[in-house]
């Protein structure tokens, strides 16, 4: 039996959240969760909302892709998201504004979309229009004129990818969700970084090992002489900075003498503009004659 997987599943909770306004009660103006659908209906044969126990002869949600031909599997591959009306930032998001943008960054491929192999829609209530990443077809039936459809390729729902990252930067783009600006690849790489620094603070036996290296301590746990570690190096640092703190090594005496010295009637009287050395030379003659 066809059935719906759990990222597609999040996906819809997502929207139902922030775009369900008032859930406990039936609004035209709001997206409800009979109009975020997965999986089709009984009769539905053939298509990303079945499975492979109701897909067909030569089914274009299967032999177009090979990624959708090694992705096969019971789950449906598909989300339908029906109309909904919300004031945000001063504005007001339709269907229609979220198809266009959501298709705006498919085809601007961004990270977050790769999984999505198709998107049906309308972008005025009138004119369906369809998004193929695979360039094959450009339209589709008139019920997109009031839901839009997503495809995923199939081996995106097989391997459980999570497919929210697009649909929460939509809702912070709206200022519905506090905005993340991170890509896909920034959080892995800041997952990466948390994970290799839980390697080396010592909670495990690799981390251990530095551990026991920076405080200069074997395998026994005994400290190791002969040769400097973070520990010894961070206490001659301590000391080094307390001594100096602890006295005043300026010589200003010294200092005004070294710069006298330097300082030879010839370097003096370069440094005299023109114009001054004259009134210089009649000042020293008043007071020789003085």
């Amino acid at each position: 039996m066809t059935r719906a997987p759990a990222n597609l599943l999040a996906v819809r909770s997502l929207l139902l959240t922030y775009l369900n306004v008032d859930p406990n009660t039936v609004r035209t103006a709001d997206l409800e969760p009979d109009e975020v659908g997965i999986v089709g209906d009984p009769a539905h044969r053939g298509g990303y909302h079945c499975g492979s126990d109701r897909v067909v002869t030569g089914d274009y949600s299967v032999v177009e892709s090979p990624r959708d031909r090694a992705g096969l599997t019971l789950d449906a591959a598909a989300l339908d998201v029906g109309g909904f009306e919300v004031r945000s930032g001063g504005r007001t998001h339709t269907l229609a504004s979220f198809s266009v943008w959501c298709v705006a960054q498919c085809a601007a491929n961004a990270a977050d979309t790769r999984d999505i192999r198709e998107i049906i829609y309308s972008p005025d209530g009138s004119t369906v229009k369809r998004w193929d990443r695979l360039g094959k077809r450009t339209t589709g039936d008139s019920s997109h004129r009031w839901h839009t459809h997503f495809s995923f390729f199939r081996d995106a729902t097989k391997a459980g990818r999570d497919q929210r990252p697009l649909f929460r930067r939509y809702l912070s783009s709206i200022g519905l969700l506090e905005d993340d600006d991170m890509t896909p690849e920034e959080h892995n790489w800041l997952a990466t970084v948390h994970k290799n620094l839980t390697v080396l603070d010592g909670r495990n036996p690799i981390g251990q090992v530095y551990l026991r290296l920076a405080e200069g301590r074997d395998d026994t746990g005994a400290p190791v002489t002969g040769h400097p570690n973070l520990k010894s190096l961070g206490a001659q640092l301590t000391a080094l900075q307390s001594a100096l703190s602890n006295q005043d090594d300026t010589d200003e005496t010294a200092i005004v003498q070294g710069v006298l010295a330097s300082l030879t009637p010839e370097k003096i009287a370069a440094a005299i503009p023109p114009t001054i050395a004259k009134q210089v030379a009649d000042e020293l003659s008043r007071r020789l004659v003085a």
